[in-house]
């Protein structure tokens, strides 16, 4: 077992106990499963995602299984689309299978929004995943959700550009400040990069990365970290990069922060592999001029996990079978993989949880857009990268709905200090322990 694989589950058993409740009363127990088809009709299941390549997987999988009827509804990500999923539970009109990226998965299983899949899926989870994937979905012998992608950072910049300005590819942050300002000095209207204010997930994973932990148990009571030194220290980087106008602040994921790169105002950009099948979408015309690398580091060849999604059945469906049946086969099945890759409207490039069919995604994946480059070897190097220890919170929603608010307004430093704040209100409330 690899030092990050032993890190994770360890942290994995204390969360358990500071969850203090996974192992015997949460977890939507009241889903039955009527699976049956009835009268020659399939099962129909609903299922809510933001992922690409969503479209053509459920065609895929509709063409070829008589016995279930997925469908499919896309939804906005991060904390919109979290909001929207817990609300939908509440109000009794959940969909079957929905994405619940790993950060979510504690919380979501101990507000019992999640059906238990041991029974389902757990088999699948231990024979087809690794042990440190395994662990972000496994709480007190249960499992909860089924692995779907795994998300260490990358780097993307443009190759015409950086010779262009004569910039190197930046190994550390040092560098990546140095080739900022050289970038703004060569031309006053492009910049290096931009560091969006709407993110939360991205100064999550790049806290993590410099070695920071937002949680952590103790016993059974959990310590929150948001603000601890190196989240501090990646907080006042970027808030010094933008005071000194060296990086843009589009807002994440907008049509502005895309036109910016397409049209070479921006250089490059923080990513993951699932970022590369939104960019042959988005900017079809500048095939061949992408490509990407490590992200930079402080100093050693480190990263975090940028996301990384599993797919996990929500308290009140009535069909667990059929969708734990749906989702072993958009995880862990050939067919699967290669549909969400041939999805032309919004094809995936997300690595594959399931190491085997990380050379499935290779094959199917079109490497003339980064020109020629294998995005899933790279991606796949850097999982060894991913620094271990981290733990995701009990209320991981809340504290990203407060960084985010509270960055808008006061910068990156004022969302760590925020995100602490909501961290340690957030486990008093909910009754757990808070470390003092």
């Amino acid at each position: 077992m690899s030092r990050t694989s032993r890190s994770f589950r360890t942290a994995a058993i204390a969360v358990v106990a500071a969850l203090g409740m996974l192992a015997t009363a949460c977890g939507g127990g009241d889903g039955g499963s009527t699976d049956s088809a009835s009268e020659g009709k399939p099962v129909t299941i609903k299922y809510w995602t933001w992922t690409l390549g969503a479209k053509s997987t459920v065609e895929a999988f509709n063409r070829t299984h008589k016995d279930i009827k997925v469908e499919f509804t896309e939804i906005p990500s991060s904390t919109e689309g979290y909001s929207k999923l817990a609300n939908a539970v509440k109000a009794g009109n959940a969909p079957d299978v929905a994405t619940i990226e790993y950060q979510m998965v504690p919380e979501f299983a101990s507000q019992g929004n999640l059906i238990d899949l041991t029974d389902y899926a757990g088999k699948t989870v231990k024979s087809k995943f690794p042990a440190s994937v395994q662990s972000l979905v496994t709480f007190g012998g249960k499992t909860w959700t089924v692995p779907y992608d795994v998300a260490p950072q990358l780097y993307y910049y443009r190759t015409d550009l950086f010779k262009k300005y004569g910039i190197e590819v930046p190994k550390t942050w040092d560098e990546f400040r140095t080739a900022a300002a050289a970038v703004k000095k060569a031309d006053k209207n492009v910049r290096l990069a931009s560091m969006p204010k709407s993110d939360p997930a991205l100064l999550a994973a790049l806290s993590w990365q410099a070695g920071g932990k937002w949680f952590s148990t103790q016993g059974d009571a959990w310590k929150p970290g948001v603000d601890d030194a190196p989240s501090k220290k990646v907080a006042a980087y970027w808030d010094g990069l933008i005071k000194d106008d060296l990086v843009q602040s589009f807002t994440a994921y907008s049509p502005e922060e895309t036109k910016a790169r397409a049209s070479g105002r921006t250089l490059s950009f923080l990513g993951a592999s699932w970022s590369a099948g939104g960019m042959k979408t988005a900017m079809p015309d500048l095939k061949g001029k992408w490509a990407v690398a490590p992200l930079p580091n402080w100093g050693t060849a480190t990263s975090g996990n940028y996301g990384g999604t599993s797919y996990g059945v929500l308290k009140g469906s009535r069909h667990a079978e059929a969708a734990a049946e749906f989702i072993e086969w958009l995880t862990t099945n050939r067919a699967g993989v290669e549909a969400r890759l041939a999805d032309l409207e919004s094809p995936s490039s997300a690595l594959p949880a399931d190491p085997r069919m990380r050379a499935v995604a290779a094959a199917k994946f079109d490497t003339a857009y980064l020109g020629g480059q294998d995005l899933y070897k790279l991606a796949s190097e850097q999982v060894d990268t991913i620094v271990p220890g981290w733990t995701w919170g009990p209320n991981q929603l809340d504290v990203y709905t407060a960084v985010q608010d509270a960055t808008a307004k006061s910068g990156f430093g004022g969302g760590v200090t925020a995100g602490q704040r909501k961290a340690e209100s957030g486990i008093t409330e909910r009754g757990l322990k808070l470390a003092r």
